[in-house]
């Protein structure tokens, strides 16, 4: 997989936590750095760490549905990515933020926000990408933007919270093509 594809679905990947850490940062009355930073890197490190799951879970099974791994990595980034944008469009996942950093609310959220990334890494396995280079792009990413959103939304507000599900949902969709592109499906 190409380096710049990863990018791309890490991208995909971060807003849902971008997403909720601009409603952390809707929560802040001043911006606290600190708290900026637990945020961003509790989502970051879930992430980061989901993929690798999904790559040792999805690594015991490509062998056996390795002429077919391509059209199960399509479904899983369609089905992650109709999700994403479903959620976009609802306010089901609203929540009033009592506190800020609650440990027990925050590693929920991060847990949360991570599945579809763990779906992600089964697909890797498929894919045979270095997990590795994944995990740290992923991570890295989502703790950026996780960061972004939570400045952002004590500044901007709630406008801007379901444009990005919305967006990383068809982020991953198109990613999900391009698999099938990548594997010769739509060859002429």
């Amino acid at each position: 997989m190409a380096f710049y594809t990863l990018w791309i679905i890490a991208l995909g990947l971060s807003m849902d936590a971008f997403a909720v850490a601009i409603s952390k940062g809707l929560a802040m009355r001043s911006f606290c750095w600190k708290q900026g930073l637990i945020i961003a890197l509790c989502f970051g490190c879930f992430q980061a760490m989901m993929p690798f799951i999904g790559y040792v879970l999805g690594s015991q099974f490509s062998a056996m549905i390795q002429n077919w791994d391509h059209w199960v990595a399509f479904i899983l980034l369609l089905l992650i990515g109709t999700n994403m944008i479903r959620e976009g469009f609802t306010d089901e996942g609203e929540e009033q933020i009592l506190e800020i950093i609650n440990v027990k609310r925050l590693l929920t959220l991060g847990l949360a926000t991570s599945v579809d990334a763990l779906a992600v890494g089964i697909s890797f396995a498929f894919l045979h990408v270095n997990i590795i280079e994944a995990v740290w792009v992923i991570g890295f990413t989502t703790f950026m933007i996780s960061f972004i959103g939570v400045k952002s939304g004590h500044f901007l507000g709630k406008k801007f919270k379901s444009k990005a599900e919305i967006f990383g949902g068809l982020i991953l969709m198109i990613m999900g093509v391009k698999v099938l592109f990548e594997h010769g499906v739509f060859a002429f």
